[in-house]
């Protein structure tokens, strides 16, 4: 194991390597939130009112800087860079995350859907004054009756053909649009997600362009707007519910991308099935559930500047005969609580990091992007949004608690950044909902066959196809792993601990898992279909089980991107550094999830007990390089807002 001498910590060179080929950008967006670093202060002084009012001037003012609108096309006032956008709206998340929230709606969801559902009209008509701030949108998808299942959907889009218009309408109020973002004060118009009718015959839901307010922000005839009242947190966001009374709009202000109305009344698709059609246009909106994780682990990082710095500050007890006490980070279980979840905030950032590449390549060059890639992305997309955000609400709340009584002063931003952050688990995709997603992806590489994502259409997909195909894969590579003397799990040569920090290891453990899991889901749904079981009864007794094979899935892209980053980064102590902290974080994976490695033989019980003892080992080997490393995320301490230090 190296020695500190050999890992000394690189601070500014391994914040270049964090922020990536967008550091540029990211500092930009440090600069501007320094500028406005005074929001925080009066989050907690203003009236709601006054508050909103504050972070849409925040928003325009940004705007200004070029900052928001990286994402559009440089003939819109863009910068063409998808890659950007992502980068400037995760580095935004160290700031008052009711900014980074309202820049989301304004120019990822109202501005992306414009953009990606849209054609040439729109993009004319809305997305350089989208870019500018000068138009506000919001994005009207979810229903009180309906938010993940957005084909039951109830608003109506009726077509009109004596008078060339739409005519929109909420039916009854499970079908009023909900938690609308920039709807109770601030759009003008918005992107109307609704079930298409033409000539009797309906079509599914498309998105319509349906102004709300005009030039003096006064609500328009029939639309109907109610805010949502106070929420746990994001309270400078003005979320409203939205009623349409048989709201007419132009023909052309369906968003025809991917299907139109013509002229002479026809509807056309490219996309015949109507399935297909549907996921095609959500996927193409995957670009907000990639910025919302990334959200999510700088957040966190935030958290965990403040943490770390505090436990190497404050002292608690010590030896009887001791002249000082001892510092907090110094205990064996204050490691455990900090660090653990610092090596998984590193893999969650090379996670993100290959997710947004992966986004940047798939729209930068969309007619050449394969359809299998697509699903790929938003597979991908769904396992890291579900990990990150789940990982800043647990970790939030860590390092508040590890701070104590200060910790829970509102000042040191801890209540801030734990209810803000608390609604990412579910906006962009309900974490459950989407790790159904994942699984679904990997038992079927998301094929067109497999259908709706539901109960039914996933149950019946598993018992029509050829399962051992699946579960065959997955016997080839442990067989591969075998031949390899890497059987997960065996002791080698009587030692329990040889191997140990072995990436090979790590990463063959969490394949093996993930393999386990999934061809043992597979096995149980077509064993339910094939006794008569009702589809629906089927899977829902096994959901468990799926979410289970879905986290293994997800877990192993995230260990394989940080290992990917350490064998890419230059040889010399930062490298050596991040493979300690990738270690850190397999074994921690290892050890949270042991009794189920025991279960199915992968792990000894002396080889359990070695897991849990190198993982303390590696908190205390990580435990020199705290300070460095959090201090490499690049949170300004103007940001951080503390009296802890």
């Amino acid at each position: 194991m190296p020695t500190e001498s050999e890992t000394h910590v690189d601070v500014a060179a391994l914040t270049t390597l964090l922020d990536g080929r967008y550091k540029q950008v990211r500092d930009l967006v440090r600069e501007n939130l320094v500028l406005h670093r005074q929001l925080l202060d009066e989050a907690e002084t203003l009236d709601t009112t006054a508050y909103r009012e504050r972070v849409k001037d925040v928003v325009v003012e940004l705007a200004k800087t070029g900052q928001t609108g990286y994402g559009f096309p440089k003939e819109y006032g863009g910068g063409g860079d998808i890659g950007a956008s992502v980068a400037a709206f995760e580095t935004t998340a160290m700031g008052d995350l009711s900014v980074l929230v309202k820049l989301g709606v304004q120019f990822g969801l109202w501005g992306g859907a414009v953009l990606q559902l849209g054609t040439e009209r729109h993009h004319r008509e809305y997305l350089e004054a989208t870019a500018r701030g000068e138009v506000m949108g919001c994005f009207a998808m979810t229903e009180t009756g309906h938010g993940s299942n957005v084909q039951a959907i109830g608003t109506t889009a009726v077509f009109d053909p004596d008078t060339d218009e739409f005519v929109i309408t909420t039916p009854d109020d499970a079908s009023r649009k909900d938690y609308i973002g920039n709807a109770a004060m601030h759009a003008h118009v918005g992107a109307v997600f609704a079930q298409l009718e033409v000539a009797g015959e309906k079509h599914g839901v498309h998105a319509f362009v349906v102004p709300l307010r005009d030039e003096k922000g006064r609500v328009l005839d029939g639309v109907r707007i109610e805010d949502c009242g106070p929420k746990v947190g994001l309270n400078g966001v003005d979320n409203g519910r939205i009623w349409f009374d048989h709201v007419r709009v132009p023909r052309e202000a369906m968003l025809n991308k991917y299907a139109d109305v013509t002229e002479d009344g026809a509807y056309v698709s490219p996309i015949d099935n109507p399935d297909r059609r549907f996921f095609t246009m959500l996927g193409t909106l995957v670009q907000g559930r990639v910025c919302v994780g990334g959200g999510a682990v700088n957040a966190a990082k935030v958290a965990q500047v403040i943490a770390v710095r505090y436990a190497l500050r404050r002292r608690q007890f010590g030896p009887p005969d001791g002249e000082s006490e001892t510092l907090l980070l110094d205990y064996g279980q204050h490691q455990r609580r900090l660090l653990p979840a610092l090596a998984r905030t590193y893999a969650l950032h090379f996670a993100q990091e290959r997710v947004a590449a992966d986004l940047h390549r798939v729209f930068s060059d969309p007619d050449n992007a394969s359809e299998r890639l697509r699903r790929a992305l938003e597979s991908r997309a769904a396992a890291t949004k579900a990990l990150g955000t789940w990982h800043a609400s647990r970790t939030i709340q860590e390092c508040r608690e590890a701070c104590g009584g200060a910790g829970y002063l509102s000042i040191n931003r801890f209540d801030a950044l734990r209810a803000d952050t608390d609604v990412f688990t579910t906006f962009e995709g309900d974490n459950t909902v989407l790790m159904q997603l994942v699984a679904k992806g990997r038992l079927t590489d998301l094929r067109d066959s497999f259908g709706k994502l539901d109960q039914i259409g996933t149950a019946a997909y598993v018992a029509g196809i050829a399962v051992e195909t699946v579960v065959e894969k997955t016997s080839m590579r442990q067989i591969i792993e075998s031949l390899r003397d890497a059987v997960p799990g065996r002791d080698r040569e009587g030692d329990p601990d040889a191997g140990l920090l072995d990436p090979d290891y790590h990463l063959s453990m969490l394949r093996w898992r993930e393999d386990h899991l999934t061809s043992g889901v597979a096995r149980r749904l077509k064993a339910g279909i094939d006794r008569g079981g009702d589809p629906a009864e089927v899977f829902s007794r096994a959901q468990d089980h799926v979410i289970a094979a879905a986290w293994a899935h997800s877990e192993r892209l995230v260990l394989e991107a940080f290992l990917t980053k350490v064998r890419n980064t230059p040889d010399g102590s930062n490298r050596r550094v991040l493979g300690m902290l990738a270690d850190l974080f397999a074994l921690s994976v290892i050890e949270a999830d042991r009794a189920w490695f025991m279960e199915h033989g992968r792990l000894s019980s002396a080889r359990s007990k070695a897991v849990i003892a190198m993982v303390g080992e590696l908190c205390r080997q990580v435990r020199p390089h705290a300070a460095d490393l959090v201090d490499a995320f690049g949170v300004p301490d103007e940001l951080l807002r503390t009296d802890l230090f």
